[in-house]
């Protein structure tokens, strides 16, 4: 029998159920400061002084723009030349927000870093020292870079330290999967309040790794600490992207024994020690992309100097089904939209050799234009169609299914956490006022207001300079209608 003076009345369920609500928009409104913020740190890195744009759409993208060295290389190339003994030199560099962070992380633990020309670093670790945990939580921000520090500085000094960490919000990253590695090596690691102590009382040893998934971060953090553990690693399962190559590449420069072998496994023998290297960063294919997405989306024509073709032919060949037409050049990749109706096409992002994660969100925006429906399934990332909430405001057909659907056509093995999107087009789409909510995404806000009709407002713009050089420079060469106070 129920107690009623233990049952809560109407009135004790309504405050109760009120003060659930506020806490959940007080928690909401905390994050949507928490991404102004991070904008605008990111934005003033590289001298932006606004953190949104007023685009007038309907304009046709033509031009020419180069596009530099690729963030995911660029930023873990500068993290290895703390395991050298002496400087390295590192070409090629973009000027964007995530390459400032590793800067200024590398700099508190005494890197020397000097800039020869527009793209050059000299990075000298030669007095690599500890860094205080508030000078590192404070300029790391929401960066996740600060996780690949942890076997080099454990290498240098036998201890590191990480901040609680970001990135886009974009879904769980396996942080785990880094963790794990290391304790395999022989790290101690102690979760603390404010971020994460390791240790390595006994040195670290070579392992034999078997990652769950082939993660790019992961790898790197095997490879990253592997080259100066004592003895052999075998890594199986390991993500073969082509920045992971490159990035082994500079390692074998810097006196590391790596060997790729076939089924994704990478072998690695520990040397007593490492110098630095000279070395010029692979093209950002993931920028290229989004461009060719944005000539598409436009009815546009853009040559992105700097593009390689065979570092994005699995895009290449999604570009030509949906319509879009390309021509390789030796110093770079013409895209442009030949005239005539865009196919739809069913997409399945994986990891390289696959169709990249970060490649799907520019092209949904193209996508949109395109005669028929068109179905993304998402298995890298389990939030990463939160940008359509905006493409949708603009008057894009988009359903996202949040357990993912069924398809027995399927190449790519379902995971658990899957999303998808289907995308029925075409769509006229309007301008809007948008507020970007992650890297990838907010370039494909951009795209979709130079797609639309009208005029949108974009603001948090200051986080496509995470992983976007010089972008609203590029605009006016590709003669966008749009006004930047800067």
């Amino acid at each position: 029998m129920t107690n009623a003076a233990n049952t809560p009345g109407a009135d004790e369920t309504a405050l109760a159920t009120s003060a659930a609500d506020d806490a959940v928009d007080a928690a909401a409104a905390a994050l949507a400061q928490g991404l102004k913020d991070d904008a605008k740190h990111a934005g003033a890195r590289v001298g932006l002084t606004s953190d949104e744009i007023i685009i007038h759409g309907g304009r046709p993208l033509t031009g020419r723009i180069e596009v530099r060295g690729a963030k995911n290389l660029a930023t873990k190339a500068m993290v290895a030349a703390l395991l050298g003994k002496t400087p390295s030199v590192l070409r090629n560099v973009p000027n964007i927000s995530d390459v400032r962070v590793v800067a200024g992380l590398l700099a508190l633990h005494g890197v020397l870093i000097t800039r020869g020309t527009d793209d050059e670093w000299r990075l000298d670790p030669s007095n690599v020292e500890v860094a205080h945990k508030a000078d590192i939580d404070a300029h790391a921000g929401s960066s996740r870079i600060p996780i690949l520090f942890c076997g080099p500085l454990l290498h240098r000094l036998g201890e590191a330290f990480i901040p609680d960490l970001g990135g886009c919000r974009i879904g769980d990253r396996p942080i785990d999967f880094h963790l794990d590695a290391l304790r395999q090596f022989g790290a101690v690691i102690e979760k603390l309040p404010s971020g994460i102590s390791l240790t390595a009382p006994n040195g670290l040893r070579g392992a034999a790794i078997e990652l769950p998934y082939p993660s790019v971060g992961a790898t790197e953090q095997v490879l990253l600490t592997a080259v100066l553990a004592e003895g052999e690693t075998e890594l199986r399962n390991a993500a073969i992207e082509p920045e992971i190559v490159d990035l082994i590449c500079i390692l074998q420069k810097m006196g590391a024994i790596i060997s790729m072998e076939p089924n994704r496994v990478i072998f690695i023998e520990g040397v007593k020690e490492l110098r630095g290297y000279d070395h010029r960063a692979i093209f950002d294919r993931n920028e290229a992309a989004s461009w060719a997405a944005a000539a598409l989306a436009t009815k546009g024509d853009i040559y992105v100097g700097g593009a390689e073709q065979e570092e994005m032919m699995t895009f290449l060949n999604v570009f030509r089904k949906v319509g879009g037409d390309f021509d390789v050049r030796e110093d770079g990749i013409r895209f442009w939209h030949p005239g005539g109706t865009l196919k739809p096409v069913t997409i399945e992002t994986d990891v390289h050799p696959g169709f990249m994660t970060d490649w799907q969100q520019p092209l949904v925006v193209a996508l949109t234009q395109a005669q028929g429906t068109s179905t993304i399934h998402e298995t890298v990332y389990e939030n990463r169609f939160g940008f359509t909430d905006a493409l949708v405001q603009m008057g894009a057909d988009i359903v996202v299914h949040p357990s993912g659907l069924a398809d027995e056509n399927r190449r790519v093995k379902r995971r658990e956490f899957e999303q998808a999107a289907v995308i029925t087009g075409p769509s006229s789409l309007h301008g809007a006022d948008v507020e970007v909510p992650d890297l990838r995404g907010g370039f494909s806000h951009l795209i979709a207001a130079l797609t639309a009709e009208g005029t949108s407002r974009v603001s948090n713009i200051g986080i496509i300079s995470r992983g976007y050089e010089n972008f609203i420079e590029k605009l006016r060469l590709l003669g966008a209608d749009f006004i930047y106070e800067s």
